[in-house]
């Protein structure tokens, strides 16, 4: 295919150790963009994978090098700037995004495309009959509800990446220039038109999760604090109440103090209040520090990730 020719779709999947899915991803995502009889690209971003995913990527674009595209990070730099990566050289006009593990069936992609014909420029997934652990789904409703009262963005299901988006939209994330985002917010929060359709969603075919824990907390509280401030509000009012509060709890023992005179045992009611109001401080200042810092790595303009190469067939 010609890098000059028109291009209807390009499809973004980020990989990281995912040997174990690749082939069977491959036999059903081509069938399917085969099917839609438009002209289709298909981005692979590497994102220093340590086991057989690069070889697996450069046979499949040697095999279909007319659809296939592979940008190879030096090194893991994580899910969302594998997308990144992708958006900033998709040639299609609409853009699906999809996960590598088979959780989010590439058969679903027409029912995305569907709805971007019908004029949405942002098509959200929103996963049905949800396969991860009992815990994992309720982190996600938490997650969902506190973006939701933080945050203008409403989001169903912020947690599925497979997702279709305009030009225009995908244009706008690149031209953001975040270095720590969401996509899906971020996708979103930039739409004319946005949606939401129900898709399936199925175990992971092999391998476990790359998402730790801690990575799922991460990226949640990155994404409260990119698209809010309301986390400084929350805390400053937090901490007006607290002096407020504690400034009555002075005069009472004062008070107490002249009419009553010492009591045993009252340092230790002040140490309490003390102990809390540094914890009360630590917290605020660990808040600062978080939004300091998202400012410091703009402000340095450091290079977000490097392409190590990139495999495709160029006339």
């Amino acid at each position: 295919m010609s890098t000059n020719a028109p291009i209807s779709i390009s499809v973004v999947i980020p990989v990281y150790n995912e040997e174990g899915n690749l082939p069977t991803l491959f036999a059903r995502l081509y069938p399917v963009m085969d099917g839609l009889g438009r002209t289709y690209e298909i981005i692979f971003t590497n994102d220093g994978s340590a086991d057989k995913s690069s070889e697996l990527l450069a046979a499949q674009h040697a095999a279909r090098p007319d659809v296939t595209r592979v940008i190879e990070f030096n090194a893991n730099y994580g899910q969302h700037m594998a997308v990144m990566a992708a958006f900033e050289r998709v040639r299609g006009a609409v853009i699906v995004s999809l996960d590598a593990d088979l959780q989010n069936p590439p058969e679903e992609i027409p029912n995305l495309l569907a709805q971007t014909d019908a004029g949405f420029d942002c098509v959200g997934g929103v996963r049905q009959n949800r396969q991860d652990s009992a815990f994992r789904r309720h982190i996600s409703q938490l997650v969902n509800y506190v973006r939701g009262k933080s945050t203008s963005i409403r989001m169903t299901d912020q947690g599925c990446m497979l997702r279709a988006y305009s030009r225009g939209v995908v244009d706008g994330i690149v031209r953001s220039g975040a270095v720590n985002t969401f996509i899906p917010a971020l996708g979103y929060s930039l739409a004319r038109k946005p949606t939401e359709i129900p898709v399936a969603h199925e175990e992971r075919h092999a391998g476990t999760s790359n998402y730790s824990l801690y990575q799922l907390i991460r990226l949640n509280f990155d994404l409260i604090t990119y698209f809010s401030t309301a986390p400084l509000q929350i805390f400053t009012i937090f901490a007006m109440a607290c002096s407020g509060c504690s400034f009555l709890l002075v005069m009472i023992l004062g008070t107490r103090r002249l009419i009553l005179g010492p009591e045993e045992g009252g340092i230790f009611t002040l140490f309490g209040i003390l102990f809390f109001l540094i914890s009360v401080c630590m917290v605020g200042i660990g808040l600062i520090g978080e939004y300091m810092g998202r400012t410091y790595q703009v402000v340095r303009n450091r290079a977000r990730y490097h392409v190590s190469h990139i495999l495709e067939t160029r006339e």
